[in-house]
């Protein structure tokens, strides 16, 4: 049996050393006994180097070079998205388990060569969905698996992220189809659009709309889906970098109960009586259900699960008991392809149903990024 308070030690490679996200991982891997980091790697030479000697271990301007001088155990992508996917592959052809940096990918092609590559070596392929690890996720996700609040009936995501056109200027890929291939969708929207497939699973139907609103870019700024569940159950998602003074939320409400998750506040409403059984029962023109209340305060703390530590020590314990990551690319598959959808959508004007047309996106992503198409 594993010993889950001692992970197995692992030697860990670092590619993308000079990006700003690698300082987060730094800190969780000085937290992770039995951790050691055994190279880096940037294209970025005296940012990656300094970042290198600062912690004691070799650095190399080519991620292959890296790969076959100290064949690591396990290799971290902090690179930019864009470069996600033939990194992690050249990764997993060398014989590493991979932990990338959200998104997985761009497209949603991308993540099935990554995960076919994966499948190939052997080798575990996770994604930093650290959000999953907060507590207040972690009881949503209990809750909703325990029956508490039954089959969906409407789901809610608003998630405001304000930021300045100072913020786009500070850096060429931001902003950009070449860069980052989206928006708001592709920089701040991945965590909570994985939070919500990781709530809810996919839906089955989509229909997007995307716009340029206030800042000058190239991508969107506001992206808006309504969406369609497998059970017919609607949802809505918001996401904006042009908003701010309101607060980022998330509703999933279900035929016993719903929930309501603000920050690190998650409400449970619980129905006397299922809304189905109700509807169809009672004799009465304006009643509706009585509905228990309860809040719970579930903030993160500095351990196992807070910040990007929980992700290495859940990928470190699924290397060493053979069992899928619970940031597991299938899964992160899910949001990135919604992702996809909205922006398919929104830029087509026609709704999709998924899985996405592979071929289809990538061509219209192609055009975007030559400017054939715009928003």
């Amino acid at each position: 049996m594993t010993d889950h308070s001692n992970p197995p030690s692992l030697r860990f490679g670092i590619i993308g050393s000079a990006a700003g996200i690698a300082e987060s991982h730094l800190k969780a891997l000085t937290g992770l006994p039995g951790a050691t980091i055994v190279g880096m790697a940037d294209i970025a030479i005296e940012r990656g180097a300094a970042r290198a000697r600062a912690v004691g271990c070799p650095f190399f301007a080519d991620h292959r070079a890296m790969l076959d001088a100290v064949r690591p155990d396990v290799a971290v992508i902090c690179a930019p998205h864009p470069l996600h996917a033939a990194l992690a592959i050249d990764c997993l052809d060398a014989g590493a388990h991979v932990l990338v940096e959200k998104p997985l990918a761009v497209s949603v092609s991308e993540a099935d060569a990554m995960i076919a590559a994966a499948d190939r070596a052997g080798r575990l392929l996770a994604v930093c969905f650290q959000q999953r690890f907060r507590p207040v996720i972690e009881h949503a996700r209990t809750l909703i698996e325990s029956g508490a609040i039954g089959d969906i009936v409407r789901v809610l995501c608003v998630e405001p992220w304000f930021r300045t056109q100072f913020y786009y200027d500070s850096a060429a890929w931001r902003g950009t189809w070449r860069g980052e291939g989206g928006g708001v969708l592709m920089n701040q929207g991945p965590h909570p659009l994985d939070l919500l497939c990781h709530l809810t699973s996919s839906p089955a139907k989509v229909w997007g709309w995307v716009r340029t609103m206030g800042h000058t870019i190239e991508c969107e700024d506001v992206a808006q889906a309504l969406l369609e569940y497998p059970n017919g159950a609607p949802g809505y998602i918001y996401f904006s970098t042009v908003e701010a003074g309101s607060e980022r939320r998330m509703e999933i409400v279900g035929d016993c109960g719903a929930l309501v998750i603000v920050f690190d506040n998650l409400t449970i409403h619980r129905f006397a009586m299922p809304l189905s059984e109700y509807r169809t029962t009672v004799r009465e023109m304006w009643s509706q259900p009585q509905v228990q209340t309860e809040t719970f305060h579930l903030p993160s703390d500095i351990g196992e699960h807070g910040g990007h530590l929980g992700v290495y020590l859940d990928l470190v314990r699924a290397i060493a008991e053979g069992r899928r990551p619970r940031c597991d690319a299938r899964e992160a598959r899910m949001s990135l392809e919604l992702s996809n959808a909205i922006i398919y959508s929104g830029v087509t004007g026609q709704p999709v149903t998924l899985p996405l047309d592979r071929q289809a996106y990538d061509a219209l992503l192609d055009d975007l990024r030559a400017g054939r198409r715009r928003l």
